[in-house]
């Protein structure tokens, strides 16, 4: 690596000690003439980043082909030609979040003044099946019964989705209707609209206020229980807000969950009698490829085949082999244990890293709630 024009003093511009050679003995600062061209200047910065680039494909490529190696040479001390697993750590997992964790934003429409239920997908489904009925041979009176049942079950199922006011305007809109066109099957729909909406009636807390007053006095909820349900319909009103925040929070789970993962690991390979440090940078290696590997492939799933694609599932999959492969590989190599005693452990740790993953999200949530919301 260029390194620029050397001065001829002995003593370190950085920490004062007396230099040797080229660098200093105490802090490593090379002892180099402030002044450099604009050229020097450039050419220095290039150097320092391609040497930076080259240890980080060093450190890459071992990590992600020979599980164990890297941690297991890091520990020996072979330490120069890697870069730093904390260092390493925080690049990547900045950039897993950037390119993986993108929350996604609803757009919310206006209200044109009722909601709109029938959808033009719907209408698709009821012409084709109209159509195909008419091609059988049957007749058009017994075509149109059938198509408007399929019509009226896919209105009922929207209406099903929507909340308690847009359910209240919708019933609103169609009591409306009903008054002018004194349809037999207008007032059907309506009375099989009004159960629906008598089981949504809690869906707000507004409702469910609006509930209780017209229950005795001796029937009515107490004030914990009012607590409790007020608590329960703000999570599910604001559920997308709250998975916006959850989303955004991954990196802080992640990296709080990754101590005790190395806790989990140390607990099933206690009898290696390994330090703890140790096994964090184990844990802090694997943590590494699992970001690595998604942020290769999530891109690929969601913006090229699309999530549900057939191709996307298999990729997925493939994923999965691979860092349960990894895993067991790496557990084998650095803790030196038969493959059905390693499979176990593996099994055991999935296990208490999922419950306490679950937790700590249950936790994250109620923060959330609480303090965002």
């Amino acid at each position: 690596m260029s390194a620029g024009k050397y001065r001829k003093e002995h003593n370190c511009l950085n920490c004062g000690a007396h230099v040797e050679k080229h660098y200093c003995s105490d802090c490593g600062q090379p002892n180099l003439e402030l002044k450099e061209s604009f050229w020097a200047f450039i050419s220095h910065s290039i150097a320092h980043y391609f040497h930076f680039d080259n240890k980080f494909f060093q450190t890459l490529s071992p990590l992600l082909t020979k599980p164990g190696k890297v941690t297991l040479d890091y520990l020996a001390g072979k330490r120069a030609r890697y870069i730093n697993p904390v260092s390493m750590y925080i690049f990547v997992s900045i950039v897993y979040f950037l390119v993986v964790y993108s929350p996604k934003h609803v757009e919310k429409h206006p209200d044109n003044g009722h909601i709109e239920i029938e959808k033009k997908k719907d209408k698709n489904v009821t012409d084709s099946v109209n159509k195909a009925l008419k091609l059988t041979g049957i007749s058009k009176e017994i075509a149109n019964k059938a198509t408007r049942s399929i019509n009226e079950a896919i209105k009922k199922k929207e209406f099903v989705k929507l909340g308690f006011a847009d359910q209240e305007k919708e019933l609103n809109r169609l009591n409306a209707e009903n008054a002018k066109l004194k349809s037999d099957s207008l007032a059907d729909m309506i009375e099989g609209y009004n159960e629906i909406h008598i089981e949504r009636n809690d869906s707000t807390y507004a409702a469910y206020l609006s509930r209780q007053k017209k229950l005795p006095v001796a029937e009515q909820d107490s004030w914990y229980k009012k607590l409790i349900k007020k608590r329960a319909i703000t999570i599910g009103e604001k559920s997308e807000v709250i998975q916006e925040t959850l989303e955004h929070n991954r990196p802080k789970q992640y990296f709080l969950l990754m101590p005790l993962l190395a806790w989990f690991i140390m607990l099933n390979f206690r009898k290696n009698h390994i330090y703890y440090l140790n096994h964090l940078i184990f844990t802090i290696h694997g943590m590494m490829v699992y970001f690595i590997i998604s942020i290769v492939t999530q891109p690929i799933i969601k913006h090229v085949f699309g999530e549900d694609a057939w191709i996307s599932k298999i990729i997925e999959l493939g994923v999965i082999i691979y860092i349960l492969w990894y895993m067991f590989q790496a557990l084998t190599i650095f803790y030196q244990r038969k493959t059905w005693s390693t499979i176990f452990k593996i099994l055991w740790i999935l296990i208490l890293y999922a419950v306490a993953l679950k937790i700590s999200e249950l936790v994250m949530i109620n923060l959330i709630y609480y303090v965002a919301t």
